[in-house]
């Protein structure tokens, strides 16, 4: 199992460096990166109207008037470290815009022999990735409340819900492009704890920094080679 996974990602890594990847690998980071910019500086928007221009200390009847720069650049600096944990969410958004393309790429070098797939319409690929996207932001705001209860076992918490989170939809996602939404189902059944663990493996890349950015495209590489490497040629084209 391990092998297979091992042997998918690295697979995975290679695609991302093939010229019909360059285009979507550099439009994937570009949008994570845009969509992180975004959310620290709107993280120091709040933080600069929440904290008062100036105020008087105590006692001191001194008058602070720089406290609205100190906490714009602390929230700056703490939307940085926060954007690790941020990649979960973004790579949850983009995973349905990529895989299409990232797939077909994949099959084109890999499996040249296989037929032709109903191509998902944009209108289902965005529904598919928002669907996706409220579910991975509420399931971690639910852990981030046990996370304090159990804080010993929050990583084994954190890496285990998004790793089957990520797993599931990455899998069924690349499988659902040329199999029937019953066989998904139960090919997804039958190899879960494969799935899961390679989920998992895609939640750790997503906290190195830098190297992180490239996981919405090398997730829909790795979980397509994973997919072929568990049918065979018992791939076949959707045809309802």
């Amino acid at each position: 199992m391990i092998k297979m996974i091992l042997s998918s990602v690295m697979r995975g890594f290679e695609d991302l460096t093939r010229p019909g990847a360059l285009k979507i690998l550099a439009l994937g980071v570009a949008l994570a990166i845009g969509l992180l910019a975004a959310a620290t500086a709107v993280f120091g928007w709040l933080a600069a109207l929440i904290v008062p221009d100036s105020f008087t200390l105590p006692f001191t009847h001194m008058q602070i008037t720089w406290a609205d720069d100190v906490a714009s650049i602390a929230a700056v600096g703490v939307m940085l470290v926060m954007s690790v944990f941020l990649m979960i969410p973004v790579a949850a958004a983009f995973t349905g815009l990529f895989l299409e393309d990232v797939a077909g790429m994949v099959e084109k070098t890999h499996y040249p022999s296989l037929p032709e797939i109903r191509a998902f319409t944009l209108a289902e690929t965005i529904a598919d990735s928002l669907r996706f996207l409220g579910l991975v932001i509420v399931a971690n705001l639910v852990a981030f409340v046990i996370y304090f209860f159990i804080i010993p076992l929050a990583p084994f918490l954190f890496f285990g819900l998004n790793g089957y989170l990520l797993g599931r939809e990455y899998f069924q996602m690349a499988a659902a492009r040329r199999m029937h939404r019953d066989q998904v189902k139960a090919l997804y059944a039958r190899n879960r704890l494969l799935v899961w663990t390679a989920g998992g493996l895609m939640a750790v890349v997503l906290m190195i920094p830098i190297v992180n950015l490239v996981v919405p495209v090398l997730g829909a590489a790795t979980f397509t080679h994973l997919f072929h490497r568990l049918t065979g040629d018992k791939a076949h084209r959707v045809t309802a």
